[in-house]
């Protein structure tokens, strides 16, 4: 691009008639690549909201995910600690349940 240029401003400085149409031609140029410019940014500009609506609606997804799995486990552990419960009150009576049979035999035994 600069070896471009370059050439372009020699013409311009070699023939004067052909000035002008090398300016216009120029500024042409310019005018095209400052579209492209104002082109791309707009497109980048676009592409930044969208990743970031697109992020955020993530980020909402996986706060969601994880709110659900961390509830799910509570209640799932929340009925492990009941069940152990209900067990251990039947294995407490079962417990008392064999103790007095224990001291029936041991008074029939001893009588």
């Amino acid at each position: 691009m600069m070896v471009g240029n370059a050439a372009a401003l020699e013409l311009v400085g070699e023939e004067t008639e052909t000035n002008v149409p090398a300016s216009e031609q120029m500024e042409l140029d310019i005018s095209h690549i400052l579209e492209k410019i104002d082109s791309f940014t707009q497109m980048v500009s676009e592409l930044l909201e969208s990743g970031k609506s697109l992020l955020k609606e993530l980020s909402n997804e996986f706060e969601e995910r994880l709110i659900i799995i961390h509830k799910e486990q509570m209640e799932k552990w929340q009925a492990e600690i009941k069940e152990l419960r209900v067990l251990d009150a039947s294995n407490e009576e079962t417990t008392d349940l064999l103790h007095n049979a224990r001291s029936l035999l041991q008074n029939v035994h001893d009588s």
